[in-house]
């Protein structure tokens, strides 16, 4: 009787394709956008101004300054603590291991302008970076296990939050974004690829 149990539970069970991680993924960004929209919206501004380009190039330097800051930080979390506590259930590996390079781009892109205008755009905005970079956190589920890794992405946030503030444009988190998921993407990738 208890075989039949972990059968049915089994056959209960929906496997996380590939394909549906895609969709779940596309979902949740575009779900991401339109509520980032309409909250924008309701604070009496635009995406569209908050996306605009400044007139000069130095929010690169805030968001490449912190992405090299946020690499290095990782690289001596790697090395110093446990492969379990920094584990995300393998769902970036799922991502982007098998993922062609424009894909790869193609999802750091659309992740790091949809994420970065509801938090820094929107929710920033109305609750500052301390309870926006707690609220990244726990949308980031799959860090939760484990206090490091759920640590890290609070950071992080802040991180993002603080060269929003310091550069005065939604350009600056998004670039430093971009470029954490674009790299930590193409080294997953090359993992992969040196392991087959």
């Amino acid at each position: 009787m208890e075989n039949n149990n972990k059968r049915n539970r089994k056959k209960g069970q929906v496997q996380l394709t590939d394909r549906l991680l895609l969709i779940n993924l596309y979902l949740t960004q575009g779900l991401t956008l339109l509520v980032g929209t309409v909250w924008i919206f309701l604070q009496g501004r635009t995406p569209f101004e908050l996306l605009e380009l400044p007139p000069n190039w130095h929010f690169l330097y805030w968001g490449i300054g912190l992405a090299i800051v946020m690499f290095g930080i990782d690289f001596l979390m790697t090395i110093w603590g446990r492969e379990e506590d920094m584990d995300d259930g393998g769902i970036n590996a799922m991502l982007f291991a098998k993922r062609p390079l424009w894909h790869i781009f193609l999802i750091a892109a659309i992740v790091s302008i949809c994420e970065e205008l509801l938090f820094r755009g929107a929710i920033q905005y109305h609750l500052g970076p301390y309870w926006t970079s707690i609220v990244f956190a726990l949308i980031h589920i799959r860090y939760l296990k484990h206090w490091l890794p759920t640590a890290w992405v609070f950071a992080s946030s802040y991180g993002l939050g603080w060269i929003y503030i310091q550069s005065d444009t939604l350009w600056a988190p998004i670039v430093c974004h971009f470029l954490i998921d674009f790299i930590s993407g193409i080294m997953i990738k090359r993992k992969e690829m040196s392991e087959q």
